[in-house]
């Protein structure tokens, strides 16, 4: 996957738009943080994965997903872009997406997914 199509499927998600956290160029969904690209490892930060979750997935798929000790302690890995699946990415994004949201929003993508 490219920079661009992943910043294709995080804008897609209502709410969804470009921001900064921590001073990092990163994406938000109601004014809190939805997730970023790395630029030093071309990473995007996906938080909401438990920790078994997480190390399920870093076994399955070492080259691309991974941690570092900043993140070792919060429910997030990182997955390297080039190798992710835009469908693994859509669907982890997705979790992280509804517990930003409203329930009306969450109820209108609801409505637009089965609507397609």
């Amino acid at each position: 996957m490219t920079e661009a199509e992943m910043r294709d499927i995080i804008l897609a998600f209502p709410g969804a738009e470009e921001g900064t956290s921590y001073g990092y160029p990163s994406f938000k969904v109601r004014g809190k943080f939805f997730t970023r690209l790395r630029g030093e490892d071309g990473s995007v930060v996906l938080s909401d994965v438990g920790f078994d979750e997480r190390e399920m997935l870093m076994a399955a798929e070492p080259a691309t997903f991974h941690l570092t000790p900043h993140y070792q302690n919060y429910p997030t890995v990182l997955a390297r872009i080039e190798s992710l699946d835009p469908g693994s990415l859509h669907s982890l994004l997705e979790r992280r997406w509804r517990k930003l949201v409203t329930r009306a929003m969450a109820k209108g993508y609801e409505a637009t997914k089965t609507s397609s």
